[in-house]
Formats: C-alpha cells, sequence, structure tokens
C-alpha cells in the first residue's frame, strides 16, 4: 500500500488568557503553587466559542496550508471528549463549516489519546485507498467540564484546537501506531456524570504510569518507524504536566539539541487538542529542522494511549 504524509498543519486558541493569579483569586492556590506542580503559567477559555468552532477554526488553517480545495478531502476526523453535541456530529459540523460536500465524517473519542489514535485511523483509510486526503482534528473546550471549585483540576485545564491533513504519499512519513490501553486503571483519568459531567482524575496514579510505561512505549513507536531515538528532531507528548514531559524526555537519554514541545507552560492541559496544537506551533516556528522525524505520544482516559513518529512538513 502506498504511504502518507502530514500534507499541512493548523491550530487555534481562544483570546481570553486565565493566569495562574487569576485562579488564585477563585480557589485557594498561588502561581508559586502552580508552576511547582504542573509547569503551566496561563492557559487559554472559550468564552462563546464552541468545540465545533474551535475545530473549525483550527481545521481551516490547515486545509489553506494545504493548498487543497475542500472537495479533496474525503475524511473528516475530529478527536474530542469534551464536546456537547452528540448528532450532527462535530467532525459533520467542521465539515459542513468548510464547504466539504461528501466525506465521511465522525468523532472519536479517546480521551486525551484521541489525536494520535484519529490521526492512525486516517493514516489506515488513506493508505487503505478508503480516501486520498483526510483531515485529522484534536479540538477541546475543557473549561466547559471543568470543576472551577477544585484546586487539583482547574488549575490544568485550558481549551483549543490543533488539525492536520494526512494525504496520500509515495513513501510513508507516518510511522506506524502504538496504541492500546490500560483499563485496569480506566477510572483514573475521566469525565462521568449526567449531561454535565465534570473531569476528575487520581493525579499519582497518572504520574505513576506514565513515568513507568511511557518510555517503553516511546522506543517501540521509534523501532516500529525504523528511527533510532538519537536521530529524533523533536518529540512532541500529550500536554499533561510539564513535569512528567520532563521524566519521560530524561528516561529516554535524548540528545539535548532534540526539540521538546513545552506548550503546556502557555496553554494548559487541552486534552486531545494538546499534541497537534503543540505540534503547529513547533512547525510554525519553524524549530524542527526540515524532514526531520518527530515522535508524538498521547496518553489519557481508558487509561488509553496511542504514538507514532512523523515527518512534518
Amino acid at each position: 500500500m502506498p504511504g502518507t504524509r502530514i500534507a499541512a498543519l493548523g491550530h487555534h486558541q481562544p483570546a481570553r488568557v486565565l493566569t495562574n493569579d487569576d485562579l488564585a483569586g477563585m480557589v485557594d492556590t498561588s502561581d508559586a503553587w502552580i508552576r511547582r506542580r504542573t509547569g503551566i503559567a496561563t492557559r487559554r477559555i472559550a468564552d462563546e466559542e464552541s468545540v465545533a468552532d474551535l475545530a473549525t477554526a483550527a481545521a481551516a488553517k490547515a486545509l489553506a496550508a494545504s493548498g487543497l480545495a475542500p472537495a479533496d478531502i474525503g475524511m473528516v476526523t475530529v478527536a474530542t471528549c469534551s464536546a456537547i453535541d452528540r448528532c450532527p456530529s462535530t467532525a459533520a459540523q467542521v465539515a459542513a463549516a468548510l464547504g466539504i460536500p461528501a466525506a465521511v465524517a465522525y468523532d472519536l473519542n479517546n480521551g486525551c489519546a484521541g489525536f494520535c489514535t484519529a490521526l492512525a485511523s486516517a493514516d489506515h483509510a488513506v493508505r487503505a485507498g478508503a480516501a486520498r486526503h483526510a483531515l485529522v482534528v484534536g479540538a477541546e473546550k475543557m473549561s466547559d467540564v471543568t470543576d472551577w471549585t477544585d484546586r487539583s483540576t482547574c488549575v490544568l485545564l485550558g481549551d483549543g484546537a490543533g488539525a492536520a491533513v494526512v494525504s496520500a504519499a509515495g513513501s510513508a512519513h507516518i510511522g506506524p501506531v502504538v496504541w492500546g490501553s490500560d483499563p485496569t486503571r480506566a477510572q483514573a483519568v475521566r469525565l462521568m456524570g449526567d449531561w454535565h459531567p465534570r473531569f476528575a482524575q487520581e493525579g499519582q496514579t497518572v504520574f505513576r504510569w506514565v513515568t513507568t510505561e511511557l518510555a517503553p512505549l516511546a522506543r517501540e513507536a521509534c523501532e516500529r518507524a525504523g528511527v533510532a531515538l538519537a536521530d529524533l528532531a523533536g518529540v512532541v507528548t500529550h500536554q499533561a504536566n510539564l513535569r512528567i514531559i520532563e521524566a519521560v524526555v530524561q528516561q529516554l537519554g535524548l540528545p539535548e539539541d532534540v526539540v521538546i514541545a513545552r506548550d503546556v507552560v502557555e496553554s494548559g492541559n487541552t486534552s486531545a487538542a494538546s499534541v497537534p496544537l503543540a505540534l503547529s506551533k513547533v512547525v510554525e516556528r519553524r524549530d524542527l529542522p526540515s524532514g526531520g522525524p518527530v515522535l508524538l505520544l498521547s496518553f489519557g482516559g481508558g487509561l488509553s494511549y496511542a504514538g507514532q513518529v512523523v515527518v512534518c512538513p
């Protein structure tokens, strides 16, 4: 089967910035406490924008950067766990807003691992000939599901979206996915309850799992892609917590010149949006050398995980 590539990226964040000092006026916390425990300084909060609005804005940028017409897109997938609309899907709303006429459109909920899972699904669909070009979006309005009285979680979350256009290619620029879940820890990260659920997590359980299990998964993704860790140009993990990112990077023993995404500092944890948001930013800033392999790693509710090595545009 032919390979695939990421043809273009795009991202969008709401205008309103919520600082740590702002949160200190809402709950018993402080800028120093938040930075020490999470590394987060600010996050963006959507007011009137919906998940579909955030997704559409990011997707429009990726589509424009790809040079493709809306009619060229045969598949639209939005990874989200915070969308309120059940039907029509957020993906269908994005397709309608962008004038994409006949694509298969569906949402994928795999928590914070959603974008990498959706990217792999698009890679498989394009390789199989089910679509020639796919639009993959990670979009979240986590502020809708935040308990603003819980200082352990409200300091973490933010809103935003990132998108990628996946196209057929003569060789593989999206490596084999390493994905799965640990259902014995399914309750560690959750959105459960009625039609207005609240985010909750078992922080220590997540931290122990990630700092034990993620580095071996990263090595496996690189092995499947035929890329040595030392040859990576960059690493973009789920932006859950700066302490987690730093711990995983240290375990991998990467060279100092490898670009590490730390978008969590300014964006907080944006769940399924965090990997494409951070990836789009490092590519836009031209932090990565052209053609260099980038390791994507995500983990979240379920406890689900997914990751692959990609070459960015």
